[in-house]
């Protein structure tokens, strides 16, 4: 009960801090809605020659969400080393609490936390012409909050070996920038160069893509082809659920032997 309560109040203050800043949550909002405008709709005549009769702007709004939520879900980290610097990690660490609590409150709360901001995208879809359903949006959530959760995850990993908060940007800024852009965001993951597919498809952000894209079923375009196999919604889920639970259990271990 103990540390239920424990991951409660962590989870909490993560939801607390998002509501008391505003400027964050207009700030997430804005950078996906800019790709939007300027790839869906400024540039979608032209990138939309990646497929035949692909309107690229349908194409790219699943990908937006996937990536609002891994910007929003990795950056939960930054709380980390925020809360390191300042003290307040110290007086949690030495708490009467298992100290798996910090990682699981942790990321249910960057996790809860990206799940909204990706929602605040969903209401954006009828101005692309991509049509949403009050029973699409109920299927996208879970998938938002998994994916959300397992990158959070690997964010929490980072942040528990980073001393300051200018290494842990450097750091997230090469990891994430190409976790992105090698995901199937901007453009289909099929037809790629050998070394690029490989690329694509060791980049786990790609499985968390590929089923949200599915449930929008954008024109058709195909999903991942992993060793010859086209990939389900289920496929993608097993494959996000094991690098999740890879990612907590590592994150939680690195706090075990925090000093």
């Amino acid at each position: 009960m103990k540390s239920l309560r424990a991951i409660y109040i962590i989870w909490y203050r993560d939801i607390l801090r998002l509501w008391r800043d505003k400027a964050r949550i207009v700030g997430s909002l804005a950078f996906p809605l800019l790709f939007l405008l300027v790839f869906g709709t400024g540039l979608g005549s032209t990138l939309g020659m990646f497929a035949q009769g692909m309107d690229y702007a349908k194409f790219l709004f699943p990908g937006i969400i996937g990536m609002t939520v891994l910007m929003t879900s990795f950056t939960s980290g930054m709380s980390v080393v925020w809360d390191r610097e300042f003290g307040f990690l110290k007086e949690v660490l030495v708490a009467p609490v298992s100290r798996w609590t910090v990682v699981a409150g942790k990321v249910l709360g960057g996790g809860t936390v990206a799940t909204m901001q990706g929602m605040l995208i969903l209401p954006f879809a009828p101005l692309l012409g991509v049509s949403l359903t009050p029973l699409l949006v109920v299927e996208i959530i879970p998938l938002m909050l998994l994916m959300a959760s397992a990158l959070g995850g690997l964010g929490i990993l980072i942040a528990s070996r980073m001393r300051s908060m200018e290494a842990f940007m450097v750091i997230m800024n090469v990891t994430m920038m190409p976790m992105i852009f090698l995901s199937g965001v901007f453009f289909p993951v099929e037809g790629l160069p050998s070394w690029l597919n490989a690329l694509v498809k060791i980049n786990p952000v790609t499985y968390g893509v590929d089923p949200i894209r599915q449930l929008f079923q954008s024109n058709g375009i195909p999903g991942i082809t992993l060793f010859g196999h086209s990939l389900s919604i289920a496929d993608d889920i097993f494959i996000v659920v094991g690098f999740g639970l890879l990612m907590i259990g590592l994150a939680m271990w690195s706090f075990g032997h925090q000093e």
